[in-house]
């Protein structure tokens, strides 16, 4: 679990560092030589102003974490170039690490042991089915992820948003799969999951250029990247844990040596009810993550949906002229 925890060090340490220490800012005086300005206060006004300062007085590590997490050091301007060292120094690029790391590279792993799966669930014969679905809805995933430039004249939303709203059906499929053991559940599972993680898998690339600049893409999308190795081993170590303590060693005699070798072979729906859950409760971590990653950058994408409004009417101007 230190590689899971890893992620969530860095961006809170770098937060914290950046937390601001100053004193508040002195109280403006009103200037009563204006006539344009009232001389007096409301009492109700002047009450609320006194309650909201002691608020502030008795709750200052509230207001600090929420300032921290979604203001401090936000992104103002999208296509920035980072280097390697500002990367890495960057909060809302560990938040999009968490949100790859514990969303699409669940999915990558839940394909790569779709097999055992199966046949734990005795259904061997469908797993061609399986593996169907799940490379089907995949790549209707991946077209799907071409639906924000298709739509960004009529919806105007950040493709962090579409990236977070990606996400909502891994949680929901692991979860109806730790609490249903049919066959349908199993199919609608791996049809959500292969939609959300081919959607992840093709957007990650146009998020990455929009949030770290176009030029340091090749550089920065291999850092991202470097989750699938990581998440691989850590969420495959969780699924053989869960399916050797509830499986039973077997004696299984090779026909072309004649040798005797020891196999571990668990069979039923508690063979990885407990993993769907830890996976589960994963992505749903991952999801926290991009809503969070949205809500810092959707400042940055109605700046640049603003200006981009700007140049096309100027654009439009300019055709026009005589």
């Amino acid at each position: 679990m230190v590689l899971l925890a890893l992620p969530l060090i860095i961006p809170a340490s770098s937060s914290c560092s950046h937390v601001d220490t100053h004193d508040p800012e002195p109280t403006v005086q009103l200037n009563h030589d204006d006539s344009r300005k009232p001389l007096l206060l409301n009492s109700d006004h002047s009450t609320e102003s006194n309650a909201m300062m002691q608020k502030t007085v008795e709750h200052p590590m509230q207001d600090c974490c929420l300032g921290t997490v979604l203001e401090k050091g936000r992104m103002l301007v999208l296509c920035e170039e980072h280097s390697a060292k500002k990367l890495i120094q960057c909060v809302d690029f560990w938040l999009y690490y968490i949100a790859y790391f514990c969303g699409a590279t669940v999915g990558l792993v839940y394909s790569n042991n779709l097999g055992q799966i199966a046949q734990s669930f005795h259904r061997e014969s469908q797993l061609t089915m399986l593996l169907a679905v799940y490379s089907s809805c995949s790549f209707f995933g991946r077209l799907l992820s071409a639906l924000p430039d298709f739509l960004r004249r009529k919806v105007s939303f950040a493709r962090t948003g579409w990236l977070a709203a990606a996400l909502v059906p891994m949680p929901m499929a692991f979860f109806l799969m730790w609490k249903l053991h049919d066959v349908n559940t199993l199919v609608a599972g791996t049809a959500l999951i292969g939609l959300s993680s081919g959607f992840i898998f093709a957007a990650a690339v146009s998020v990455t250029s929009e949030l770290f600049g176009p030029n340091s893409i090749g550089m920065n999308h291999n850092i991202l990247i470097t989750n699938i190795p990581l998440g691989s081993l850590l969420y495959g170590q969780i699924a053989a844990l869960v399916y050797d303590a509830n499986g039973l060693k077997m004696s299984v005699i090779d026909n072309r040596n004649g040798m005797v070798d020891t196999m571990v072979v668990c069979m039923g729906p508690k063979c990885y009810s407990t993993t769907f859950f830890v996976w589960g409760c994963i992505t749903f971590l991952g999801l926290v993550s991009s809503i969070i990653l949205f809500l810092r950058t959707r400042t940055a994408y109605s700046a640049a949906g603003g200006q981009q409004v700007v140049n096309t009417l100027a654009k439009f101007r300019l055709d026009r002229t005589p």
